[in-house]
């Protein structure tokens, strides 16, 4: 039985059938209608919104097809299923693509027909929890797409630090979504109405990091020919969130410190110290405590920043939440390029379900955007799909002339997979493999791989 119930339409010129079709439903749950009239079922959909149309394919005057299409006109949400006979089956796949939810073959069984409108009723609950999300209405973290375990923890700590002024760090892997957290720690935390300025530590030079957070004075160094205000006295009275801290050169993070204990900046060039009052949301994606132990990272410095714990899970510990973040990032793109694309077929969510994401959620964003370019009806098949997802599970543990692959081969393979995937990019491939540039560089010298 759907959560909320459901209106449903049945449409078909046979009585016995709609009278079938009819109780099937109402035994589910759903709020059932029916009409023998095609021309009838016409003015019923215009005068209300029903959540699921079943019509047969052929109603005297009025096609299925012609149902189909007022629906879409009415309210495109609606999931309309086709009843078909077995001579018309091409045009019920036609259908399909011109943006029907699915198609039954006549003779109808209770047990599909109870599949495919529970099916059906899925979709209509994730698109509208979809909207939900995306009106901001479900809940304050809009752009936190999930009800997983993890993810509606992660939720409930954010609410319960809203009030706390305390540093936080997070954790997880890259394309986890840090950000998006950091982000909504700020919109509902004290400082929300003040700047949230984020910056990257691994995208600069020593030089460059303390020139862009600290600023300078004119003169400070050949071309400065004017002052500069620094991104900590810019986020003053705001957050700042430092992203990948643990690249962060140990001379600055001395100076981090600094700013962390006596509240102040002094620009490149200073003389003047000038005061500061910002929160640090910080997020790394390496082992931080490891790098304390080797001396790579202060652990008074990781003190000060791990008052507050938040660890992003990857998105294959979070696997439910994949449809719904596959139907957030489906609906975005689709929109973006003008394309009608109702969802994804059930082979194609189960594919998409089961795959790995080294890339985590950012993979997916732009999985689903590969797909949308791809597609051309109203679903998203399997055949859309990255040629990856439709090898992952074949390439895992693939065998040839039956000789089991040791596990050194099974590592070279995969560190060809992962530099493939991201076309050749040793600091992100080593992101994806948990392991640092010069571990990568031993490996690829270990196997060989520039004799390939």
């Amino acid at each position: 039985m759907p959560d909320k119930q459901i209106s449903a339409l049945v449409v078909d010129d046979e009585p016995v059938a709609v009278k079938s079709l009819a109780r099937i439903l109402a035994g589910e749950g759903y709020a059932v209608k029916s009409t023998t009239k095609g021309e009838k079922a016409i003015e019923m959909i215009k005068a209300e919104t029903f959540g699921i149309v079943l019509t047969d394919l052929l109603i005297d005057s009025v096609s299925g097809l012609d149902i189909l299409a007022a629906v879409r006109e009415r309210s495109p949400e609606t999931e309309v299923i086709i009843l078909t006979g077995h001579a018309s089956v091409d045009t019920a796949i036609q259908a399909t693509k011109q943006g029907a939810f699915h198609y039954l073959q006549k003779p109808i069984r209770p047990d599909e027909v109870r599949n495919i409108v529970r099916r059906a009723a899925e979709k209509l609950q994730l698109t509208a929890r979809i909207q939900e999300l995306e009106s901001g209405k479900e809940n304050d973290f809009p752009s936190i797409i999930g009800s997983s375990v993890k993810i509606v923890e992660i939720k409930k700590l954010i609410r319960r630090i809203k009030d706390s002024d305390s540093n936080v760090m997070i954790t997880g892997e890259s394309g986890t979504g840090k950000e998006l957290v950091a982000r909504a720690i700020h919109e509902t935390s004290l400082r929300r109405k003040e700047k949230f300025i984020a910056f990257n530590c691994a995208s600069f030079t020593d030089d460059l990091i303390a020139n862009e957070l600290f600023g300078h004075e004119k003169d400070a160094f050949t071309g400065a020919t004017r002052s500069k205000t620094g991104l900590l006295e810019t986020a003053d009275k705001g957050t700042v969130f430092l992203d990948e801290v643990g690249d962060m050169p140990n001379a600055m993070q001395v100076k981090l410190l600094r700013v962390i204990q006596e509240r102040e900046v002094m620009k490149v060039g200073g003389t003047e110290s000038i005061p500061v009052d910002i929160r640090i949301v910080a997020a790394t994606n390496k082992d931080l405590k490891k790098l304390c132990a080797s001396g790579f990272f202060r652990q008074d410095l990781f003190f000060r920043l791990n008052v507050i714990p938040i660890h992003m899970p990857n998105l294959s510990e979070r696997r439910e939440d994949i449809p719904l973040l596959g139907s957030y990032f489906l609906r975005r793109c689709a929109e973006k390029v003008g394309k009608a694309i109702n969802g994804f077929s059930d082979e194609a969510i189960g594919r998409l379900s089961s795959y790995g994401y080294p890339g985590n959620i950012r993979e997916l964003e732009n999985i689903v955007e590969h797909a949308v370019s791809m597609a051309e009806g109203s679903m998203i098949d399997v055949e859309n799909l990255p040629k990856d997802i439709m090898e992952y599970d074949l390439y895992t543990f693939h065998t040839q002339e039956e000789k089991l692959k040791s596990l050194g081969e099974m590592e070279k393979e995969y560190i060809r997979w992962v530099l493939d995937q991201v076309k050749h990019n040793k600091t992100e491939a080593a992101k994806i493999l948990n392991i640092d540039r010069a571990s990568l560089y031993r490996k690829l010298k270990r196997y060989a791989f520039d004799d390939e």
